[in-house]
């Protein structure tokens, strides 16, 4: 027997189908479109709404979130006109929307698998970390190339031989890879995470590593972190020293 169909009704799906591929494709566009320095502070505001939305905050405005992220207002407009959210004039932003979609953006409603290469000192202080798993991450592998290390527990893990990475990176269906290893290490453990899969990579290190196209490394080296502050006390110093006089 044939199902009888309103073709009014098959119009009107039909349009909300079409409105919903739109405004899927348009929000895919803003992220996709979305600058890297909008992208490093998203996370800084997301903190700060969170914190808001603990004390019981609903609504701010963009001063609010600025003096809690340590950015200006202005960046804080511009960089959320990327999401689609300019926030109700007079009113402001709510604070659990934007919260939301902002943690949606940057992936945080998704769980992360990651490897960590190096159970060195640094490399187990990441793995032992209780906060990852709250932003939406989960160390779910950590390797060394020490026979001595592998085997040993750290956190939920126990450290396996480098060597399994590729088999570790496929179990898992790990995208994310830390190098927590000596300078030496670094280029060697870039070339075996993407060659096992891996499209993105935080660097410890102090060297910088090169990927194929399609792969994203951060960088972070604490020794030029502080030889920049080293800089500014000088600077500072100086000023002191000459009476504040440029």
């Amino acid at each position: 027997m044939a199902i009888e169909t309103n073709p009014r009704h098959q119009a009107r799906s039909t349009v909300n189908l079409l409105r919903n591929d739109a405004l899927e494709g348009a929000q895919a566009r803003r992220r996709a479109q979305i600058p890297d320095a909008t992208v490093a502070r998203l996370p800084l505001y997301l903190r700060a709404l969170s914190e808001l939305a603990d004390r019981g905050v609903t609504t701010c405005s963009s001063e609010h979130v600025a003096t809690a992220a340590g950015v200006s207002s202005a960046n804080v407009r511009k960089d959320l006109s990327h999401l689609g959210s300019y926030g109700t004039r007079g009113v402001g932003y709510d604070v659990h929307q934007l919260r939301d979609r902002i943690a949606e953006t940057i992936g945080q409603t998704q769980n992360w698998k990651v490897i960590i290469v190096g159970a060195g000192h640094l490399g187990s202080a990441l793995a032992a970390y209780q906060g990852f798993g709250t932003r939406g991450i989960t160390i779910a592998a950590v390797v060394d190339e020490d026979p001595a290390l592998v085997g040993s527990t750290l956190g939920p893990n126990t450290i396996e031989s480098v060597d399994n990475l590729a088999a570790l990176v496929k179990e898992h269906n790990i995208l994310i890879g830390i190098i927590a290893t000596p300078p030496a290490g670094a280029q060697p453990v870039a070339d075996q995470l993407v060659a096992a899969g891996v499209t993105s990579i935080l660097n410890f290190a102090p060297t910088l590593v090169h990927v194929p196209d399609g792969v994203d490394v951060r960088q972070v080296d604490v020794a030029v972190e502080l030889q920049i502050l080293a800089y500014h006390e000088q600077r500072k110093a100086s000023s002191a020293d000459s009476g504040g006089d440029e």
